[in-house]
């Protein structure tokens, strides 16, 4: 590397302390100059309204509950478990504190993600790369983790500069703080496989990175058990090594399943929300091709006449939706399966689109259309490396992240996607994107310092 660039990278602490203040200072100034004090519905950002006066409703006495008609259809001054009681929560710990004010909450979500999570990049894409470190000497000269490192740097480097990661982490939705809980749950897993003696206060770390990331989003619950197979399988633990773990979330789920079981009459272990995604999803009113958002009032005219008569609560009508999705489904297969295939495209859109405003087009096009060529040729550089055999392939670190994609993909291609949802995905594939600029600067440099040579000579 050129000698100037080479000394730098010699001092990695230094360089990673840029990164998280440009992390931060994105985060802040997107916070401060594009959302500002206002509650509005950008591109992808509806539900911070949403979020915002929920937290006003239960501030002034009335519960989880809205005023009126809410999204996805609950009736003004009934109860909802649609949304986040965690993220709930923190908009009102910040409300009661400095009054409702959405700019602090915007700054102080901004800073905690702009740190924490190129933190955790930095430190899961180490542990990866250099995995006899088991983590130790992450800032260290030591030989032989230089260039796990510099992979990590890229990685925290990228995920800082990442528009969509910015942008929706100064918006009041849950977005910043799971994402950076998902790699918390990866980073202790991993970390839990390198050390040679596990301690009870990993395995509890492990429990409450995965409770509060369940919390910020239930989607999790279905991803929870292909960490703990990998993890059997990577450490071969005994099983009740895995109590402590499932204990916790359990408990900090409990709360919320005995209020739902109050507000509704039934057993509701965190949110409403699976059987309504699940239903307007696979609706026949998309035939063999999925539309990723339709009109506001085109889903509730979608929901049938039979079940808005009954008057149903928000469980209620969860779960009359989900069983109805699925006669759907069974009476015709075909159409679901076409339908599904057809959700690709919106998944993995990278390019712009004449019906997506400037800001959509930019972020698209500026994050993942920018580094999706190195995402996927640091993935290819992951999948031919080789192992002494299956077991120690699939107990590598990549063998978690490979799943994890697999699943959360597979997920929303069979209910529903938009690009939003993809986000989760991009920050574990911001890991090989910094392995495969990694490896291509290194050929560009070897190439020039071998024609340097040849020119010499």
């Amino acid at each position: 590397m050129p000698d100037k660039l080479n000394e730098l990278l010699k001092n990695p602490k230094r360089v990673f302390i840029g990164i998280l203040a440009i992390s931060v200072l994105l985060r802040v100034f997107t916070g401060i100059v594009f959302y500002g004090n206002e509650i509005q519905a950008l591109p992808g950002t509806f539900d911070e309204v949403s979020y915002h006066n929920l937290a006003l409703r239960v501030m002034d006495g009335h519960g989880f509950s809205f005023g009126e008609r809410w999204w996805p259809g609950t009736a003004a001054n009934e109860p909802t478990a649609h949304w986040s009681y965690l993220y709930t929560g923190y908009l009102i710990a910040i409300y009661a504190i400095f009054g409702a004010s959405p700019l602090l909450a915007r700054i102080l979500q901004a800073i905690i993600v702009g740190v924490v999570m190129p933190w955790l990049l930095y430190r899961l894409t180490f542990r990866i790369f250099a995995p006899q470190a088991r983590g130790e000497g992450m800032f260290s000269h030591r030989l032989g983790v230089a260039r796990a490192q510099r992979i990590a740097l890229l990685a925290a480097a990228i995920g800082a500069i990442y528009i969509y990661f910015f942008y929706y982490t100064a918006s009041l939705i849950t977005e910043g703080f799971y994402i950076t809980g998902i790699l918390w749950v990866f980073d202790t897993a991993v970390s839990i496989t390198q050390s040679s003696k596990v301690t009870t206060r990993q395995w509890a770390t492990l429990g409450l990175a995965l409770g509060l990331t369940i919390l910020l989003r239930q989607l999790f619950l279905l991803v929870m058990p292909f960490v703990l197979l990998w993890l059997w399988w990577a450490k071969r633990p005994s099983l009740t090594s895995f109590v402590l773990p499932v204990a916790m979330v359990i408990l900090m789920i409990a709360p919320w399943t005995v209020r739902n079981y109050r507000a509704f009459d039934q057993i509701v272990p965190l949110n409403t929300n699976s059987g309504f995604a699940f239903f307007w999803g696979n609706h026949p009113r998309y035939g063999t091709r999925f539309i990723p958002i339709l009109p506001s009032g085109e889903y509730y005219r979608m929901i049938p006449d039979e079940l808005q008569a009954q008057g149903l609560n928000e469980a209620e009508m969860d779960s009359a939706l989900l069983s109805e999705a699925l006669e759907i489904i069974a009476a015709d297969p075909g159409r679901y399966v076409l339908l599904s295939l057809s959700r690709i495209p919106t998944y993995f859109m990278f390019w712009p689109s004449g019906d997506s405003s400037p800001v959509s087009n930019l972020s698209r096009v500026g994050s993942f259309g920018l580094f999706l060529p190195f995402m996927v040729y640091g993935l290819f550089l992951t999948l031919r490396q080789s192992f002494a055999s299956w077991r120690e392939r699939l107990a590598s670190p990549f063998t978690l992240l490979y799943l994890f994609m697999l699943v959360y993909t597979g997920i929303h291609i069979l209910t529903w996607t938009l690009i939003r949802y993809r986000i989760p995905v991009d920050v574990v594939l911001v890991i090989f994107a910094g392995y495969g600029l990694l490896d291509l600067a290194e050929r560009v440099l070897a190439r020039r310092g071998s024609a340097g040579v040849t020119a010499v000579s």
